[in-house]
């Protein structure tokens, strides 16, 4: 139905059908008929007492059907190969879009459809967060995916952090955020409080919102599972170019009142700490952090505190074909290798029961083993690749092909040692 690794998504209403509206990045869009069948075939499994949430296709590809509040049905098409790891991403990605939808719009009026030519009008507010979620190549941010909130390591996190704070406390709020580059460089513990997916979600946003080249913005938003009819205002200020501040607030103060006294007053003296955590950049850590030079790129998550940092490292050891773009590609591969087969997913406590029953069939795997996987490593002809599991921690690897497969354990156990110790992280 599509060419290969396109991906479409589809949203109709889950009683009648209507289609309300088509994104994706294919230049051949599903025939009518097409999403008729696929909304068809899903209706009559219901009626039969079948729950019909994917399939393979007989090119290869996947198709998966999800319908939320009883009231409206998201359904991904895939032109990848139809893999165990490729419905992981389509199962992200349906339950990415459905809280999207609830953070722009609240779930009253999606779970209460009165008026279906409204909703239409209502939804394309979603799509550029939309767009976003589907676009494939965001270097290093991993968020809608790890459902971990994507990190950067200030080297200042002290000052930082006073800031963000004292600047929400001047905005009557208990919830603010500092990103840099799109990632997350110092936030108030009420917002390390929200549900995970809810960090990744409103990251996400600042990232778009910051894209239309506006240096501030009071933006409406619902938070999916904290608070999914009552409202708050997200007023988000672009420091420098790459960093952006935000609060989540009541009525409250005005845009115009924190922009003109809060912003200078906290912010001003700080622009030499805030250009030296843009030189951190896309690395994510602080230059204390020496990593091996056989080490290509990493992704480490504190499973604890649900935040994730990653980078890729650019070294005489990279392979001649082995660009920056696709380094990131094979990481991302690698995690959801390694989760797909191996490795638990940590945010089940966070997921409502629903999605839990959707789940079931991709930790299948995980029950022949009679203990839990801690380590695995996969070596293909590009690079050479070594998940580590603890406690605390996941940590994914790749280096270079010379790296001794044998010492693959030891790098990565001294890589997350050495970043720990020297981060905190």
């Amino acid at each position: 139905m599509l060419q290969d690794g396109a991906t479409q998504l589809l949203c109709l209403t889950a009683g009648s059908g209507v289609p309300l509206f088509t994104r994706g990045a294919s230049r051949h869009q599903l025939p009518f008929s097409v999403i008729g069948s696929l909304n068809g075939v899903h209706m009559f499994g219901g009626g039969q007492g079948a729950l019909l949430s994917c399939c393979d296709t007989e090119d290869g590809g996947k198709v998966m059907w999800r319908v939320f509040q009883d009231s409206v049905m998201l359904i991904a098409v895939s032109g990848g190969a139809g893999h165990r790891e490729e419905e992981v991403r389509l199962q992200r990605l349906l339950e990415n879009v459905w809280n999207c939808m609830v953070l722009v719009l609240g779930q009253d009026e999606l779970a209460n459809v009165r008026n279906v030519e409204r909703l239409k009008r209502d939804l394309r507010s979603c799509f550029s967060l939309i767009d976003h979620l589907l676009e494939e190549k965001r270097p290093g941010i991993f968020g809608d995916l790890t459902h971990c909130a994507d990190s950067l390591l200030p080297p200042s996190p002290t000052l930082l952090q006073e800031a963000v704070d004292g600047f929400a406390r001047g905005a009557d709020s208990e919830f603010g955020c500092l990103l840099v580059y799109g990632r997350i460089a110092a936030a108030t513990e009420k917002w390390w409080r929200l549900v995970p997916q809810e960090v990744i979600l409103l990251s996400a946003l600042i990232r778009t919102l910051s894209a239309s080249g506006s240096s501030s913005c009071d933006y409406p938003v619902y938070l999916p599972q904290g608070s999914p009819t009552v409202a708050y205002r997200l007023l988000c200020f672009r420091l420098l170019p790459g960093a952006s501040v935000c609060v989540l607030c009541g009525p409250t103060p005005s845009l115009h009142k924190a922009e003109t006294e809060l912003v200078g007053c906290f912010w001003s003296p700080l622009l030499e700490t805030l250009r030296n955590c843009l030189d951190v950049g896309e690395r994510c850590m602080p230059g204390s952090v020496s990593l091996r030079p056989d080490v290509l790129a990493l992704l480490l998550i504190n499973r604890e505190t649900r935040r994730s940092v990653s980078c890729v490292q650019t070294s005489t050891h990279h392979p001649p074909s082995l660009s920056r773009t696709r380094c990131w590609e094979l990481l991302q591969a690698f995690y959801i290798f390694c989760i797909s087969r191996y490795f638990t997913q940590d945010d089940t406590l966070c997921t409502p029961l629903e999605e839990r029953a959707q789940r079931g069939k991709t930790e299948d795997f995980l029950l022949g083993f009679s203990h839990q996987p801690q380590q695995c490593y996969l070596v293909t002809e590009e690079c050479k690749s070594f998940g580590l599991q603890t406690p605390q921690h996941q940590l994914f690897l790749l280096m270079s092909p010379s790296a001794p497969t044998f010492a693959l354990r030891a790098i990565a156990a001294q890589t997350l040692s050495h970043i720990v110790s020297a981060t905190g992280f």
